[in-house]
């Protein structure tokens, strides 16, 4: 399986991703964090667009991406997409 096109979980993924950075480039009012948002941002849809993203490191950017712009209402949607997305993924394996 490539991970791409045969795993719904990451079409999910590459959507809320896509979605919050449209979001996330069309507000208008800039927060020191933002700059922090857009680099995850970017790093969550180039895994997805890789293939089958590592959970740990989906789970990482989700948690800088929520403090970045955790206090924007605006995108609060988009960013419980992302989070949801993300936990289509299950939780990391314990060793």
């Amino acid at each position: 399986m490539t991970g791409r096109d045969d795993d719904p979980r990451v079409t999910e993924l590459r959507t809320a991703v896509s979605r919050l950075r449209r979001e996330l480039a069309a507000h208008p009012v800039e927060f020191p964090d933002r700059a922090i948002a857009e680099d995850e941002l970017a790093a969550l849809a180039a895994m997805a667009t890789g293939g089958m993203p590592e959970i740990p490191r989906l789970r990482r950017s989700l948690l800088l991406i929520a403090g970045a712009i955790g206090s924007v209402s605006a995108l609060s949607r988009g960013l419980s997409d992302v989070r949801e997305a993300v936990d289509l993924f299950g939780e990391t394996p314990r060793a």
